[in-house]
């Protein structure tokens, strides 16, 4: 992927995660809110960790 996803796209498929949520975590909750690919491409791809809150994965996606 050449370039990141929307934030407002990414966010809206990650609603409802609790943070502290882990790479797992975000990564089951697009695909259950039928992400595009882009988007579980772009957390896939994200560090392995524990991420506070929506800006936190905002910034691990497009950091890429």
């Amino acid at each position: 992927m050449s370039t990141a996803p929307n934030p407002i796209d990414l966010q809206k498929h990650l609603g409802g995660v609790d943070y502290p949520a882990g790479k797992a975590d975000l990564i089951k909750a697009a695909r259950d809110h039928n992400a595009s690919k882009d988007i579980v491409e772009a957390l896939e791809a994200m560090p392995d960790r524990q991420y506070d809150g929506p800006n936190a994965v905002s910034e691990a996606v497009t950091k890429r």
